[in-house]
């Protein structure tokens, strides 16, 4: 392979996260609107129990230091396999703080917050559901949905997205 052909490759591949990563921007935001949104690890758990066949995306959301997680490694690891099981497109999101951003869910960090907030919300896996039949002609879940599928025909069963900050 030539530098070239490896420079255009690459540059491909980023125009293609570019837009995987815009397409996911715009389902989050519709769904934060429609309130198709459920966030948290146990949170999901209970609606993937209760109601799978309404949920069209799963995100699992770690940066370096989660990886060292073993605990959320296994809750990964259960929600992935069910996923699977139940035909569920999932993604891997590796910067939950612009996740956060893009819920609208950022903390209070600043040195005024108060000492007794309450905890930020668990990011690490988020779900989006499909109450109306008319968002499967959403095109920017499309993009996902087909992303997700090309994903798998190359044996990469949980694709990795990086959103880039803005």
């Amino acid at each position: 392979m030539t530098l070239e052909e490896f420079s255009a490759g690459e540059q491909k591949t980023e125009r293609m996260d570019k837009e995987v990563g815009d397409a996911l921007e715009e389902v989050l935001s519709k769904a934060l609107s429609q309130r198709t949104i459920t966030v948290g690890v146990y949170e999901a758990a209970k609606l993937l129990n209760v109601d799978p066949d309404n949920v069209v995306l799963c995100l699992l959301a770690a940066d370096e230091d989660d990886d060292r997680d073993v605990a959320l490694q296994i809750h990964f690891t259960l929600i992935q396999a069910f996923c699977c099981e139940n035909d569920i497109n999932i993604l891997r999101v590796s910067n939950p703080g612009r996740l956060a951003k893009l819920l609208l869910l950022e903390t209070d960090t600043s040195p005024g917050a108060s000492e007794g907030a309450e905890q930020p919300p668990d990011l690490h896996c988020v779900l989006v559901t499909n109450p109306h039949s008319s968002q499967w002609k959403d095109p920017a879940l499309s993009q996902l949905i087909c992303f997700c599928r090309e994903s798998r025909y190359m044996d990469q069963w949980v694709p990795v997205i990086n959103l880039p900050e803005r």
